[in-house]
């Protein structure tokens, strides 16, 4: 049995990319979902420097990357009142947003 099987990844281009204050805004922001039940694991990240690479997409500024253990615990997430705190509150400091929802096969 998989223990965590959904897997939500986001990506946030910041509207001010060189904004420290901005991303550390963003990233504290994100870190406060973790209060939400059905979370399972929250990581926070920002791109790492790697080498240069046609495959590697390093345009973005912070990604989020939880589990959940099903679908509904998804769904829980996605009308959480945290979760719609946050797009509130940090709404305003991205110009763009990716999401992958991914099930493990």
């Amino acid at each position: 049995m998989k223990t965590f099987p959904i897997v939500h990844h986001v990506f946030f281009w910041l509207k001010n990319p060189g904004s420290e204050v901005e991303r550390d805004q963003l990233i504290a922001g994100i870190k406060k979902l973790k209060g939400i039940e059905t979370v399972n694991n929250l990581h926070v990240g920002i791109a790492a420097k790697t080498e240069k690479r046609d495959v590697i997409d390093n345009s973005w500024s912070v990604s989020e990357l939880m589990y959940f253990k099903d679908l509904k615990a998804q769904a829980i997430y996605q009308s959480h009142p945290l979760h719609l705190e946050f797009i509130e509150n940090c709404g305003h400091l991205w110009s763009k947003v990716l999401v992958y929802d991914i099930e493990e096969v």
